[in-house]
């Protein structure tokens, strides 16, 4: 073909589907900007060689089109970087690709599609940015069944330090929207994140974020609905903040699931959860560990882990329609269908507090707050919660309590529940 002036659009295309796919990266400098394949084509090859190609003192930047996601991407490494997405990043539908190749997390038996990370990272979404996970087909096929082998986590942020981010969508999320191991000094702020299903399918298990081996994250103006825990830290999560967010349908803010691993030592301490605004949600702030029997394996099964939860404090909360209880604690969680050995655990809970929690309750269940026989929970405390609306106004709210002791101005346990 003779590239006259008339034909040089028609040149300029077939000399891009001619070239190796590492020509989609434009490199500039410093600066590397991922173009888009275009008609549905993979672009996780354009994505990874953009990294690799800006992997220092840089920017990555994807324009304000749509990229499809249809292999796992792994981009590590990664020192003064800023990643600029204006666009939308499509994951693609072959489940059968995705649960055979995700990458392993590390823990649970979990999976990733992205695994990330370096140091000193600067990532905005401009507010419109955006990460479409194609989720309910996830949702179809689990059909409600929990941790489903091979189901991906959007995105892990791995071995990474001084890492910001801001102003990202996340649609749709296939399982956890994010995960964050090994890691330390992250602010991640004004976080949008929206996973709804469109069928009789329950979008169990789409969490927010989860947190392991992590210390000082600091999560602030979330806006977050879905079906599961809207943030959870779990192993060895230190000095976490959660501020400024609104949370709608899942199961509030979950201390855990932690103790899943038989004699392995693990904690979760100062955490702290304040102006939070929680619309339908079946809980404000709980804690869960494991039995300490072992029944089953990870992700579904587990127990006997040990070590501790301390300092925690739910704080400021304003809720709507809580459909269990306001605060709860349980060291009863067991493989799927099992029951029993609640007394067991000898994983330490203590110094929780939830503090100033008005609004409505859907029942007359303000805590539940079961701890284990073997290891009594000290210095539980439930205050400042005249502001609540309980669905009977009549009672008194039930306040359930088994081997904890209340610290100073807590409410006191009724019903037919014990205290120690």
């Amino acid at each position: 073909m003779v590239c006259t002036k008339a034909l040089l659009t028609l040149c300029v295309g077939a000399l891009l589907q001619a070239l190796p796919v590492y020509s989609r990266v434009d490199k500039r400098g410093n600066v590397c900007t991922v173009v888009p394949e275009g008609n549905g084509r993979d672009d996780s090859p354009s994505i990874i060689s953009a990294f690799a190609q800006c992997k220092k003192d840089a920017s990555v930047v994807f324009l304000n089109r749509t990229y499809h996601v249809e292999r796992v991407m792994s981009t590590h490494g990664l020192r003064n970087v800023t990643v600029d997405v204006k666009g939308t990043l499509l994951w693609g539908t072959n489940t059968t690709y995705w649960i055979n190749n995700s990458l392993p997390l590390g823990y649970q038996n979990q999976s990733v599609a992205w695994d990330f990370g370096g140091d000193n990272i600067f990532w905005t979404g401009h507010g419109y940015g955006t990460f479409d996970g194609n989720g309910q087909i996830w949702y179809d096929l689990a059909n409600g069944a929990s941790n489903m082998f091979g189901r991906p986590i959007n995105l892990v942020i791995r071995n990474t330090t001084n890492f910001t981010m801001q102003d990202m969508r996340f649609v749709q999320s296939q399982f956890w929207t994010m995960a964050v191991h090994t890691a330390e000094n992250l602010l991640l702020e004004r976080i949008t994140i929206r996973s709804v299903s469109n069928s009789s399918a329950s979008t169990l298990n789409t969490d927010g974020i989860d947190t392991f081996y992590t210390n000082n994250i600091t999560l602030r103006n979330w806006d977050v609905t879905e079906g599961d825990d809207a943030v959870a830290p779990k192993a060895n999560t230190s000095n976490l903040l959660i501020q400024d967010s609104h949370f709608r349908d899942g199961s509030g803010v979950a201390i855990g699931s932690i103790g899943q691993y038989p004699g392995m030592y693990e904690f979760i301490e100062n955490v702290t959860a304040e102006r939070i605004v929680c619309d339908r949600c079946r809980h404000a702030g709980y804690v869960k560990t494991w039995t300490g029997v072992q029944k089953g394996v990870p992700p579904n099964g587990g127990g006997g882990g040990v070590g501790y939860v301390k300092n925690i404090v739910f704080r400021d909360f304003n809720v709507t329609n809580i459909t269990d209880s306001v605060a709860q604690i349980t060291q009863c969680t067991s493989f799927e269908g099992q029951t029993g050995d609640c007394d067991t655990s000898t994983f330490q809970i203590s110094n929780v507090t939830w503090s100033n929690i008005s609004g409505t309750v859907s029942n007359n269940l303000l805590a539940t707050l079961q701890c284990s026989g073997a290891a009594p929970c000290p210095d539980i405390v439930v205050e400042g919660v005249d502001g609540l609306v309980f669905n009977s106004a009549s009672a008194r709210p039930d306040v359930e309590c088994s081997h904890v002791t209340l610290g100073p101005g807590s409410v006191a346990c009724n019903g037919n529940a014990t205290r120690v």
